[in-house]
């Protein structure tokens, strides 16, 4: 039980201590660009003052979470600035838990700028910090750290994947997994405390410890199916890594050019024109991909300036998720089943000085580039090879089946995103979870009710279990994780 009281107490004193200062922030909440409507949010204990001193009606009394159209006033000139919509959300029933408004502007840069000022005459009111509002919900405890870093994934969002994923993470269904492991571990904790100080006194039974250590072993297995997840919850929300490699002039620039529809990398008949790392991202079906074109590999090469690109190039390979292997169709053409594929694939890696081991664990798709060389039965050949994808760079008329088996592969490296089956999207979750597992393991070995051992010090281990859960959802204090998170809002959120 004093584990439950110790997390309660220090999240609950974190809260006071934000709070405690008393300041009421403001801010433009929408973007910095001129538009039809901007709005400008209000939060605080001080909210209230504000909104009537910029509708100039000291006894102005609003109904909550209802719009009215009113005229907004200097406090200071006493000129009118504009008429727009107000809306009053007083605490805890609101975005942050406390005292909130907006009010709803023409979204000139001389509107805003004249509302910004206005408040700022407002005693009691300052300019909020780059992701306040939002640090402010999560220490008034609207948000957990999930939920919170869901959100700042949600405005960064670029594709349809992306945005249904952050939306569930936003709302709540990472943290109710982690919740509900977090609640189970504290229980398992607080029996076994239970145990320690009370089994003689109080007659506890010890049946309860072996109905803990299955209750940690169903937890241990959860997390560990919930962490097989091929980091496809990572790959959607920072994108996947996509590098095309291949022999000199075998047709990468061009390969990147086309699917970007743009000249991104330079083209010309001289081989090696590519010496630097050229990354571009795209949204690709809905998915996230960072192309990368590289130099052409080789096995030798005097020049110095090939020989950096060269490895840099495998440096960009290691970091990737993706593997697009460009080769010549008419080397690729003379290779007669499927079976045979494989070992040229090995074999056209050890040409280009590739060890297979860099390769491993990563998806690889062979491409045959320049089918428009090939003869009509160059062509029927290459076309038995069901795991090799034909393109021609000059002549894209197989283009759509190219770009059709990427989508699916993308499809299968980054998922579909569920709510009954939420997915990682931070190392930093990954990581707290490993270690979590690890003091469970640790308790689970050490601990064996025959030989009775000290179970003060597996207590201890099962309390950094739940430590780990907390480090996650920010229950615990993690001022250093905190500043990470809420330095990537924009400020207004």
């Amino acid at each position: 039980m004093a584990l439950l009281r110790n997390a309660s107490q220090s999240f609950l004193g974190s809260f006071r201590r934000f709070a405690s200062s008393g300041c009421t922030i403001y801010s433009l909440s929408s973007g910095h660009v001129k538009c039809g409507v901007s709005v400008i949010r209000v939060s605080g204990p001080q909210t209230k003052k504000a909104l009537r001193a910029i509708v100039a009606n000291k006894e102005y009394e609003p109904k909550a979470r209802q719009a009215y159209l009113k005229s907004f006033y200097h406090p200071a000139s006493k000129e009118m600035i504009d008429r727009g919509l107000l809306l009053w959300f007083p605490g805890p029933a609101s975005f942050t838990g406390e005292d909130s408004c907006e009010f709803q502007v023409h979204g000139s840069l001389a509107v805003i700028a004249a509302m910004l000022d206005a408040l700022g005459k407002v005693d009691g009111l300052r300019p909020a910090e780059p992701g306040e509002f939002t640090k402010r919900a999560f220490f008034g405890g609207k948000l957990d750290l999930t939920e919170v870093e869901g959100l700042a994934d949600l405005i960064h969002a670029e594709t349809e994947a992306q945005r249904k994923q952050a939306l569930l993470q936003s709302t709540g269904a990472l943290a109710r997994l982690y919740d509900n492991w977090r609640r189970r571990l504290i229980r398992c904790a607080a029996h076994l405390e239970a145990y320690i100080d009370f089994a003689e006194e109080e007659q506890i039974e010890g049946g309860i410890i072996l109905q803990l250590g299955k209750e940690l072993k169903a937890v241990k297995r959860e997390i560990r199916e919930h962490l097989s997840d091929q980091r496809q919850g990572e790959l959607l929300r920072d994108g996947v890594r996509t590098v095309i490699i291949g022999a000199p002039n075998v047709g990468k620039s061009s390969l990147l050019n086309l699917l970007c529809q743009r000249s991104v990398s330079i083209v010309t008949d001289q081989a090696g024109t590519t010496r630097d790392i050229i990354e571009t991202m795209h949204n690709f079906g809905g998915y996230p991909v960072v192309f990368s074109d590289t130099a052409g590999l080789r096995r030798y090469t005097t020049d110095s300036i090939e020989q950096e690109g060269m490895q840099r190039a495998k440096n960009c390979l290691v970091q990737s998720d993706l593997i697009l292997l460009l080769a010549e169709a008419k080397n690729i053409a003379q290779l007669t089943h499927d079976d045979a594929v494989a070992p040229y694939v090995d074999s056209y890696l050890g040409e280009l000085d590739i060890p297979l081991d860099m390769c491993s664990g990563k998806r690889l798709q062979l491409v045959a580039n320049k089918t428009d060389t090939l003869t009509e039965e160059e062509h029927q050949q290459l076309d038995k090879l069901s795991n090799v994808l034909a393109i021609s760079c000059h002549k894209p008329d197989k283009m759509p089946v190219f770009l059709g088996s990427l989508e699916k592969q993308l499809q299968e490296l980054c998922g579909e995103p569920r709510a009954e089956n939420p997915r990682i999207t931070n190392t930093r979750y990954r990581q707290q979870l490993e270690r979590c597992i690890e003091n469970i393991d640790i308790f689970l070995r050490d601990y064996r009710p025959d030989v009775y051992p000290d179970m003060a010090i597996a207590a201890s281990k099962l309390r950094n279990s739940v430590r780990c859960i907390e480090r996650i959802t920010g229950h615990i204090s993690c001022e250093d994780i905190l500043d990470v998170v809420f330095k990537d809002f924009c400020i207004g959120k």
